[in-house]
């Protein structure tokens, strides 16, 4: 029809350059800031599978009147909750979590009292990009985080 003006459709390339900038400038701020949430979150659930596996250690020492150990394979990225000859706990945090392991002593023991049993207290470190957190287990059997 001769009468009408045609409407234009789609966008000019200027328009989608423009858009295609704030998108780059958006994900260049957001996607380093996600990455280290998701660090922090990982971190913070292996820290607590290793204090649950020291925590759950010293009950099993205290209600099976036997010593118990907490074993730290900080090669693997692995702990391990032994009482006598048997496995009641295996948690595989470098596979779980994607998490490091570093620990100043490769095992804890508990003795059927529910104390550390041995001459040191132990710290352990699980870290995964910039975020660390400390797990600490005191001679008396106190696991702080």
């Amino acid at each position: 029809m001769p009468g009408r003006v045609r409407r234009r459709q789609g966008f000019s390339a200027a328009e989608l350059v423009v858009v295609v900038a704030i998108v780059g400038v958006l994900s260049a701020v957001v996607v380093p800031r996600a990455a280290a949430y998701l660090d922090a979150v990982a971190v913070q659930g292996a820290s607590a599978d290793v204090a649950v596996a020291c925590a759950a250690a010293r009950a099993a020492a205290v209600s099976r009147n036997a010593h118990a150990a907490v074993r730290f394979d900080a090669a693997r990225g692995r702990v391990v909750v032994h009482v006598r000859a048997d496995t009641i706990l295996r948690r595989d945090l470098a596979a779980l979590h994607r998490v490091t392991l570093t620990a100043t002593r490769d095992s804890i023991a508990f003795n059927p009292l529910g104390l550390g049993y041995g001459a040191a207290n132990a710290r352990i470190v699980v870290s995964r990009g910039r975020s660390a957190d400390t797990v600490w287990v005191a001679r008396l059997g106190r696991v702080r985080r």
